[in-house]
């Protein structure tokens, strides 16, 4: 019975925490800074432009830390999850026991930044206020493991690809702290209207209204 009790109890929180707002007050912004939301069905990524309200991500993550970013992308994604599932698991085929596992069960958290050229793939689109936009780039930015410089520990690793890399990233990742509560709880930092707690993308990103297409 706790076999299956267990699982079941868990969709009925994760439904009932998607559906729980926090912030329940905010309203999206006439005008501001566009900022995205990507989802591969799994996971999401907030999309942000590279430069924008004063602040660049490109003093935080420079080219020599990325193999071949395009050095005229405008945008930059953020996602956060459990070590083992970024760094093994390039593909859904590679997904182990073990790493499952660790995601499960709780394991180091890591941050993947990439450098975009468009956020034209992402699902969602969220105008921010300049002091909501600030916001949510202080609560990225604080989500990383700094050095004893105070910079960004780059993890070694080739990344998917030539233009994303992946930094060391604060606490563990696990079933109860998953990428898509890392990345409702940057919204809600942000002050943005926010689900309390969705560890499935769904249950963040309905949220949202969708991106509107150029």
């Amino acid at each position: 019975m706790a076999v299956v009790a267990v699982p079941l109890l868990y969709l009925a929180a994760a439904v009932a925490g998607s559906l729980w707002p926090v912030n329940r007050e905010w309203s999206e912004s006439g005008t501001g800074t566009s900022i995205y939301i990507a989802d591969n069905g799994v996971h999401a990524d907030i999309v942000m432009p590279v430069r924008a309200q004063g602040l660049d991500w490109r003093r935080i993550f420079p080219a020599r830390d990325f193999a071949a970013a395009d050095p005229g992308a405008r945008w930059i994604a953020f996602g956060s999850g459990e070590q083992r599932v970024y760094l093994d698991t390039p593909t859904w085929w590679d997904l182990t026991p073990r790493t499952l596992w660790a995601a499960i069960a709780g394991g180091r958290r890591v941050m993947h930044v990439e450098y975009v050229t468009s956020p034209a793939y992402a699902v969602r689109e969220i105008r921010l206020r300049p002091e909501e936009y600030r916001r949510l780039w202080a609560a990225i930015r604080s989500d990383l493991a700094l050095d004893g410089r105070g910079s960004p520990q780059r993890i070694d690793h080739p990344g998917y690809g030539p233009a994303d890399a992946f930094y060391r990233a604060t606490g563990k990742a696990s079933a109860v702290r998953t990428c898509n509560n890392a990345a409702a709880g940057w919204l809600r930092l942000a002050g943005v209207k926010a689900s309390l707690w969705p560890p499935f993308v769904n249950g963040l990103v309905w949220r949202y209204r969708r991106t509107s297409p150029d």
